[in-house]
């Protein structure tokens, strides 16, 4: 009796054993199948350094004055405006003067203008830059008749001698930005002529200011 209780021990034991070797190789293999699938992740791409050669090359590109800034030095000087605004169906004229000056090494032009508008003694400053990375010309316009800043785009035509800014200016009268068109035309050698319009909700545009400048 003894004998056959032990030898059920014995084989209880042996039966457990092998549970417990199942259960290991199970959890072995899962183990394995986890490890596999971690390996075959992508590795992260590490982004290689730009050529320092190259970045230099393309900064002093971007840095050097060329043609489109040749053409705005030839406007450095005094002018004398005669300024035409249309308020609704209402026509007001006025005059003014402007001093343009290139700087920081012909990079950009810079325009200051004063005269009188409206009974009010008015003053307004221009900068122009031209981008050679974004190949677009750049204006921005602030003046005392406001506290905002304008600010346009655009690209020159050769053949009309023009250059063609898109922007927004804000609407004091809602507070919101609105849409402005603006063209400058290269009359003649001391004639510059400016137009600007602005496109209503209804995407109808509308002139409302023409400056016509000559050279003092």
């Amino acid at each position: 009796m003894k004998k056959a209780l032990f030898t059920l021990v014995c084989l209880s034991l042996v039966f457990i054993s092998c549970n417990d070797n199942t259960k290991e190789k199970m959890v072995t293999e899962d183990t394995t199948v986890v490890a596999d699938t971690t390996a075959t992740e992508e590795p992260e791409m590490i982004e290689e350094p730009m050529d320092s050669i190259a970045m230099q090359k393309a900064w002093e590109a971007y840095m050097t004055p060329g043609e489109p800034h040749k053409m705005m030095t030839e406007e450095v000087g005094k002018w004398n405006n005669e300024m035409t605004f249309w308020m609704g169906p209402e026509e007001e004229k006025a005059t003014s003067t402007a001093d343009i000056k290139m700087i920081m090494g012909g990079r950009y032009q810079v325009g200051n203008y004063s005269g009188k508008m409206m009974g009010m003694d008015f003053e307004g400053q221009s900068t122009l830059a031209y981008d050679n990375a974004s190949d677009e010309y750049i204006s921005t316009w602030i003046d005392n008749m406001g506290t905002g800043l304008g600010v346009l785009r655009g690209t020159y035509d050769e053949a009309t001698k023009a250059t063609t800014l898109n922007g927004t200016m804000v609407d004091p009268m809602t507070g919101k930005d609105k849409q402005v068109r603006e063209v400058y035309t290269i009359v003649d050698e001391n004639t510059r002529r400016m137009e600007m319009y602005e496109i209503g909700a209804d995407g109808k545009e509308v002139k409302t200011m023409e400056i016509l400048m000559k050279r003092a």
